[in-house]
């Protein structure tokens, strides 16, 4: 059991389907330095149900209303991707600390409008890349900075599985639902190029920058066969490293999803998880000035509750942000624009020359 500090963090939550269920509202519920003080949707069932079963201090069916609650300190932006950046732009100018879920909009032109609002705000704006709170992944990001000196290369892959609903069916509680959903007009997933790309695509390019720093060009192929998508991307870093990016949906077998870097001072290679299963990655961090290999356990696994501890930090504290801000939620955005453009044409594409969405 998590020891819960004096003061905390007073959370709402927008937004109350799938992924808040499973992951943001059990998340204000254990946090050490946060609370859930309000919920908010426009589905009236769907609320009912969460309000009884979560027990915020605040009920809301209009969001306006929630940003309007003095007491209120920070909004999870629970929602369909199309309401991502409206939502937090609000919520940023009512003056509270945002947490959006990734991707934080679907073009360049929306990124740069929310950065402005971050900007005017003074506020925080973290994405929801919670990858980088897995205990395994920050481990072998700390040799990253301190230890292996010049990266040389990089290989990631983010690989979605045939099997994958078939396993979080089996660990996952049955999802509440309602007719009464709020729905963004169209259907996401008409385009799956770009669903996948913002659904998948944005935690594989994070990844990437999240050890090797900026990305500045790449070259992609995309192959579509027998209902599988299929992207090889060859990555340029600033700092001179290479990169090669694996995003397939969806391979038959598990959920393969990891990557090997290679230093000057070492290598790391990592295999993470399907993160419905709460499992910190395995991670071997081979040091070569002693030829020895370190395996973190990274015991804490829950990558959702410790994004929102590490967003409390910052907002009570004053602490370093571990998280994503709005500039990587941006250079996310960025890339992944790049990365279609360059399919498109058949040509190597700089990300600084890019614009439009995914």
């Amino acid at each position: 059991m998590i020891e819960k500090e004096n003061r905390r963090l007073r959370v709402g939550v927008l937004g109350c389907g799938p992924i808040a269920q499973f992951a943001h509202l059990e998340s204000c519920v254990k946090a050490r330095n946060a609370d859930l003080y309000a919920i908010c949707d426009a589905a009236p069932d769907l609320l009912a149900r969460m309000g009884a079963t979560y027990e915020p201090q605040k009920i809301y069916d209009n969001y306006d209303e929630m940003l309007a609650d003095p007491d209120l300190e920070a909004v999870i932006v629970a929602t369909s991707d199309a309401y991502h950046v409206p939502m937090s732009i609000k919520a940023l100018e009512a003056g509270k600390h945002v947490l959006c879920e990734k991707p934080i909009g679907v073009s360049i032109e929306e990124g740069l409008q929310l950065a402005e609002a971050v900007r005017r705000s003074g506020r925080i704006l973290q994405v929801g890349h919670m990858k980088r709170f897995d205990p395994a992944l920050e481990a072998a990001r700390d040799f990253v900075r301190d230890d292996i000196g010049q990266i040389f290369a990089m290989k990631a892959w983010y690989c979605d599985s045939t099997h994958r609903y078939t396993n979080t069916d089996a660990v996952q509680p049955l999802p509440v639902t309602s007719k009464l959903a709020r729905k963004p007009a169209g259907n996401p997933k008409a385009d799956l190029r770009q669903y996948f790309m913002l659904a998948h695509g944005s935690h594989l390019v994070d990844t990437a920058r999240f050890f090797c720093g900026d990305i500045v060009a790449v070259r992609a192929r995309l192959l579509e066969r027998a209902g599988a998508y299929c992207w090889f991307v060859e990555t340029e870093f600033a700092s001179g490293a290479l990169g090669h990016l694996d995003l397939t949906v969806a391979v038959r077998m598990d959920w393969h999803e990891g990557f090997q870097l290679y230093g000057e001072n070492g290598s790391i290679l990592a295999k993470t998880f399907n993160p419905w299963y709460f499992r910190s990655s395995e991670v071997e961090i081979f040091h070569e000035k002693d030829a020895t290999t370190r395996k973190p356990l990274g015991a804490d696994g829950h990558f959702f509750r410790r994004q929102l501890e590490g967003l409390a930090d910052t907002a009570l504290n004053g602490a370093p942000m571990r998280g994503a801000d709005v500039e990587d939620g941006l250079a996310s955005i960025r890339a992944m624009v790049a990365i279609a453009r360059s399919v498109e044409r058949g040509e190597r594409v700089e990300l600084a020359s890019v614009t439009g969405a995914v």
